[in-house]
């Protein structure tokens, strides 16, 4: 095809023909009018960023390093960072990690993106949690996978459909959210983590195991990963975007040694390293400021803040409509009766002032159309009174 007078002929890939449409877009076009209380994103309280730690640990690597700061570096990342990471590997989970296993990311949304590129050729199937992480489905989506979704029990992933789905369609990975799952909120028992590293010993799936919200328990006490168990077939991402700062964009991946050197090669072609300032800056704030008790402090906040909004759920909204009941992280998420559509609800709160996020971009077989995800983390408790109020009158209103 050939251009016209009105312009080139743009030829995008075919991997773009494929892509699911964003809901993102229309979320946070919505969001940002004027007056609405969003429950629909996924953002940390910015007021419990620690602003001038991370201005004094900027102002130290400019006065130790210089111009050194603004210079490329390796791909694989600053190395006193991780060795920061493996450290708390050791300190919180008691569990040996070697800085030369771990890689920096530009956030964990990149190793995402990469560890699909370097594992899964078109047609090959992935697992992933139902529901589950949408971008996790989108920065797959690009690879033409076969998404193959695990229901959860009250444990986690269901074992048996885990089992039977590894038998019969040979999966690449098993992305899953152990702590704190993005919708849900739900967090794997240990029985479950233990089982799911014995389903996957022996095969060749390997598990994506995303710890974005491990260090967001309300208790603060950590729960052991599905790596411990299973330390040669799981990849484990972090991220310091919920405990640090996300405008930092560092993320990291820890993997075994084979998936590690396939995603360095990657990560090198994709964009050669990531922001060594912004590395050498959470390094400096890491060693100096010692941020442990303002990370359990975010923690106890976000517990607060969420079982306001269960109250409140609990005491506004009809009791067809039923909750999950977080333990840590950033989100919840309401099943409805049978005669309401999670759009209709989105739609509607807009009018009402009040943005939720419907459940059907978590789910990859056309599912979601009853289910509804809460953020609880970027709302202050009197927004959460107010926007949930406001959400009060769509159900009263249908």
């Amino acid at each position: 095809m050939t251009g016209t007078d009105a312009g080139p002929a743009y030829r995008f890939s075919s991997c773009m023909q494929i892509l699911p449409p964003s809901f993102l877009d229309e979320l946070f076009r919505v969001s940002a009018v004027p007056g609405i209380i969003s429950f629909a994103g996924g953002l940390p309280d910015a007021s419990l960023f620690d602003l001038q730690g991370i201005r004094q640990a900027t102002e130290a690597v400019f006065d130790e390093h210089g111009r050194a700061a603004l210079q490329y570096t390796t791909t694989d990342g600053y190395r006193p960072l991780r060795e920061i990471i493996a450290r708390r590997y050791y300190t919180r989970l008691g569990l040996q990690v070697s800085p030369d296993e771990i890689q920096i990311v530009n956030g964990s949304q990149q190793a995402l993106d990469l560890m699909a590129k370097i594992l899964t050729s078109p047609g090959d199937s992935i697992l992933i949690e139902r529901p589950g992480y949408l971008g996790a489905i989108e920065a797959f989506s690009f690879y033409s996978p076969v998404f193959s979704p695990v229901p959860p029990d009250d444990e986690g992933p269901d074992p048996d459909t885990l089992a039977h789905t590894i038998r019969t369609e040979d999966p690449v990975f098993f992305y899953g959210i152990p702590n704190s799952q993005n919708p849900s909120g739900c967090t794997w028992s240990d029985k479950r983590r233990r089982e799911v590293a014995d389903i996957l010993s022996g095969t060749d799936c390997l598990l994506y195991e995303d710890d974005a919200f491990g260090e967001l328990f309300f208790d603060g006490k950590p729960r052991q990963p599905v790596m411990k168990h299973l330390p040669d077939q799981v990849m484990m991402s972090g991220s310091f975007s919920k405990v640090v700062a996300p405008g930092l964009r560092i993320g990291w991946i820890r993997a075994p040694g084979p998936v590690l050197a396939a995603f360095n090669r990657a990560k090198q072609a994709a964009d050669l390293h990531s922001n060594l300032f912004s590395q050498m800056v959470l390094t400096e704030y890491m060693t100096r400021h010692h941020p442990d008790e303002k990370i359990r402090a975010m923690g106890r906040e976000y517990g607060e803040r969420c079982r306001l909004m269960i109250d409140l759920i609990e005491d506004l909204l009809p009791d067809t409509v039923c909750h999950t009941n977080p333990v840590g992280g950033m989100f919840l998420m309401l099943t409805l009766p049978d005669s309401m559509h999670s759009m209709e609800i989105f739609e509607k709160g807009i009018q009402e002032g009040v943005a939720v996020m419907p459940g059907v971009p978590f789910y990859v077989d056309d599912g979601g159309c009853r289910t509804i995800r809460l953020n609880f983390s970027a709302s202050s408790k009197e927004q959460i009174e107010e926007g949930m109020s406001r959400l009060a009158r769509v159900f009263r209103d249908m």
